[in-house]
């Protein structure tokens, strides 16, 4: 909210947003899915607790022309006719097959159709650098400014650096936001070296 507070109406043209879905099943202690999830980073984070207030769903509309908004099953949010669904290959039937968001660009309805390989996994909602990229060639223009308001394992930042866009991001979890940063720096030196 302090970041987005910054920015005057309409100043980034995309923003593409992963916020918590307030689900309480992954608080479960059932040995399942919950298992894995709260084996990333401290057990005792929260990070899927809440959804987000209102006022931040004001400001995210205030500050950006476009939206991606990934979990919008999750949400209350705008009727549109525009979704992206990520078809994640996901062969486990105690996981999701696909993830849906909701958007206001007026783009036909897609779906990404590719499992993840991230081999290093910082995050427990973690989304390929592929993912981030296919939306930005597909939903973005040359020269957009880019917002992500829950950086998380920082998959975007890395598309973003990819693809020359520039992206404004933030990340409340002091942990993860230095292991996006490690894992962005160290995608840069890589991309340097070679």
């Amino acid at each position: 909210m302090q970041l987005m507070a910054r920015y005057e109406d309409n100043h980034f043209d995309l923003a593409i947003v992963d916020p918590p879905y307030g689900i309480e099943r992954f608080k479960a202690k059932d040995g399942g899915n919950s298992k894995k999830i709260k084996s990333f980073g401290d057990k005792d984070k929260n990070w899927n607790d809440i959804k987000p207030i209102d006022e931040y769903w004001n400001e995210l509309f205030r500050v950006s022309k476009y939206q991606i908004i990934w979990g919008s099953n999750n949400f209350n949010l705008p009727t549109t006719e525009y979704f992206i669904v990520w078809d994640k290959m996901q062969m486990m039937p105690s996981f999701a097959q696909c993830e849906q968001a909701w958007t206001n660009c007026r783009v036909p309805a897609k779906i990404y159709r590719k499992r993840s390989i991230d081999t290093e996994r910082i995050h427990p909602t973690q989304k390929p650098v592929k993912l981030y990229e296919w939306l930005l060639m597909n939903y973005a223009k040359e020269g957009d400014k880019i917002l992500d308001t829950h950086l998380g394992s920082g998959s975007i930042a890395i598309a973003c650096h990819n693809l020359k866009f520039d992206l404004t991001a933030c990340e409340l979890d002091k942990d993860y936001y230095e292991a996006a940063l490690k894992r962005l720096k160290i995608h840069q030196q890589q991309l340097t070296i070679f």
